[in-house]
């Protein structure tokens, strides 16, 4: 057997999960076998990898033994309930689902920014949300030089985050409107063809939902800076993939546009495209299948003292979710936190 790592990944058929044998072999992660789980119903379904074709087997707590690293992205009741298996099996857990990133004792991480909590890690390191990890990578390196007081941001969510069900309603609802048929919602309470619906996931006590908290409690988390005052409202658009944000800042200290565009275009995983005299900056259609954070229209926000605005776009099924836990996989390997090879098997 070729040296490398035993990987399963759990949700193999989802969007997310196709995503991330993808990504896995696109960066030559050291494979040395693979074997791919979901629910009964899609277990038998063929899936190619590396040249190779691959059966996808039923998940169960039971189906971990020999497995050194675990890609999860099968929700977070499966997740629940499945993790602490796969952990206990000797397996390095990266879930994708929300199960366990508020949890005190799991480290919530982003390569660019927090690499180093990987290390404190007993099995488990959970992947943040979609649209809160392409706001990080772009606003920790000037958290870094300018710290940050608040932010407040609005988001343009694909209908990617919703896997393929998403992806399938805005297709049919595109072509029921071209054949004067009525919008018929499922996945999404309205209509998501040709509108805007600013509700992602359900409503809380407060009247924000459940992704605006995620987006303002993983932020604090992740850059472990819990003081930063953070608003947020997400919205669902009619794109297919990558997300948008309109993000707005307060700094402790003055910093000007072109001092932030300078640190952002030596910061890992951050491009820069503002100029906008010549309509340069980032779109999601332009920028989906990239595994950067765009950033564009850098520019003063008069509301707050010392403040910037900005707009960030980046893919949320690649860097948004599964390349994002295959560099978490590739930090680990790199830190000696995921040490039991195949190779001598």
């Amino acid at each position: 057997m070729a040296p490398g790592f035993a990987v399963a990944i759990v949700g193999a058929t989802g969007l997310v999960g196709r995503t991330m044998a993808t990504v896995l072999a696109e960066r030559a992660f050291p494979v040395a076998s693979l074997r791919l789980f979901a629910s009964g119903r899609s277990a038998g379904t063929r899936l190619q990898f590396a040249g190779d074709e691959f059966i996808v087997e039923a998940s169960g707590p039971d189906r971990f033994e020999g497995i050194d690293l675990a890609l999860f992205s099968a929700g977070a009741s499966t997740s629940r309930e499945l993790a602490p298996a796969a952990a206990s099996a000797g397996a390095v857990v990266v879930d994708n689902s929300s199960a366990w990133r508020m949890e005190p004792d799991i480290p919530l991480v982003v390569p660019e920014v927090n690499p180093h909590d990987i290390d404190w890690h007993e099995g488990i390191i959970a992947n943040p949300n979609c649209s809160t990890i392409q706001m990080v990578v772009a606003l920790n390196p000037l958290h870094r030089t300018h710290r940050i007081k608040r932010i407040v941001v609005d988001t343009y969510q694909s209908v990617g985050g919703t896997g393929n069900r998403g992806v399938e309603e805005l297709r049919r609802q595109i072509a029921d409107d071209a054949s004067g048929a009525p919008l018929v919602p499922d996945v999404y309470p309205y209509p998501i063809a040709f509108n805007l619906v600013p509700q992602i996931d359900s409503f809380l006590a407060d009247g924000s939902s459940k992704e605006e908290a995620k987006m303002m409690n993983e932020t604090r988390k992740i850059m472990h800076a819990p003081d930063i005052r953070i608003a947020a409202t997400t919205v669902r658009v009619p794109v297919y993939a990558a997300h948008s944000e309109a993000v707005h800042v307060e700094f402790a200290n003055p910093i000007t546009p072109d001092e932030a565009r300078a640190i952002l275009r030596s910061a890992p995983g951050v491009i820069v495209e503002d100029d906008p005299e010549q309509r340069v900056y980032p779109t999601p259609r332009e920028r989906a299948g990239r595994d950067e954070v765009f950033v564009g229209r850098v520019r003063r926000n008069e509301v707050f003292d010392h403040g910037l605005s900005m707009w960030i776009v980046a893919d949320n099924i690649r860097k948004g979710a599964a390349t994002n836990a295959v560099q978490i996989a590739e930090e680990v390997v790199r830190r000696g936190r995921l040490s039991r090879g195949r190779s001598d098997r």
